[in-house]
């Protein structure tokens, strides 16, 4: 019996064939997954519903991830995996932040 189907996650990134993918594989993990484009789909996701866990893309158009995460966090406790392309130290360092 799989228990993650209590747990909803939120995927935030632009690119819509990375939210598919990552939406497939938590799917049949047995989670609930829905995924939304940028920041203000974000919001309006959250004041509709809540998550278990946010997936956000660092380099999102409009707000970006790291401004969308310090959003979310400074409201809620909800953990957040941020996705990035960016790899170099100072960048690890800010997202950690």
């Amino acid at each position: 019996m799989n228990t993650n189907t209590n747990h909803r996650i939120l995927i935030v990134d632009d690119d819509s064939e990375i939210r598919q993918l990552l939406k497939q594989y938590l799917s049949e993990a047995g989670y609930t997954v829905e995924g939304v484009a940028n920041g203000v789909e974000m919001h309006n996701w959250l004041r509709r519903k809540t998550a278990s866990l946010i997936i956000l893309d660092v380099m999102l158009p409009g707000d970006d991830g790291l401004t969308l995460c310090s959003e979310i966090q400074s409201s809620t406790r909800t953990p957040v995996i941020l996705l990035t392309a960016l790899g170099s130290p100072i960048d690890r360092v800010v997202g950690l932040d």
